[in-house]
């Protein structure tokens, strides 16, 4: 099993097939447009610029689980942070990460590499055999993942 195997909702509420970035490195992220942490938007929107063009894609996912600091709908989650931070990279519907109500995708990550998720921004990095190879915690900056995410590229 890969993360390959997993479909979830963009945030149209359209399926997606995470197959579609077979051969891709990932950075999935738990996000919130409220959060003390939101500026890792501006972090993560350079990581995406950098690596993008050879191979790497960003993976959002807005959790409203944590104080509830993901308020509002998809499309005002979408603005936000399209017009605030000028993200490119895709975002995906709403989602619990933890819980018996936790995202199938997440419960999955998380057996990979165990441990409840602690907060927004919770990154998770997968290699491009779709084999979760990283996780860092809320608190880890955007850049810091640089490194792992040149090994997983090389």
């Amino acid at each position: 099993m890969s993360v390959y195997d997993f479909t979830v909702k963009d945030n149209k509420g359209n399926d997606v097939s995470l197959s579609e970035y077979r051969g891709k490195v990932l950075l999935i992220v738990n996000t919130a447009t409220k959060c003390g942490l939101t500026p890792q938007y501006d972090g993560l929107e350079a990581l995406y610029e950098k690596y993008h063009d050879r191979g790497f894609e960003i993976l959002d996912f807005p959790c409203n689980q944590f104080a509830f600091q993901a308020p509002g709908s998809a499309e005002e989650i979408n603005s936000f942070c399209t017009l605030k931070f000028g993200t490119k990279f895709p975002r995906f519907d709403k989602i619990k990460v933890n819980g018996k109500d936790a995202d199938p995708l997440y419960k999955y990550l998380k057996e990979q590499k165990p441990g409840r998720i602690s907060w927004n921004f919770a990154k998770f990095l997968i290699d491009r055999e779709g084999n979760v190879a990283g996780r860092f915690e809320p608190t880890d900056k955007p850049e810091t993942l640089e490194a792992s995410i040149e090994k997983q590229l090389a």
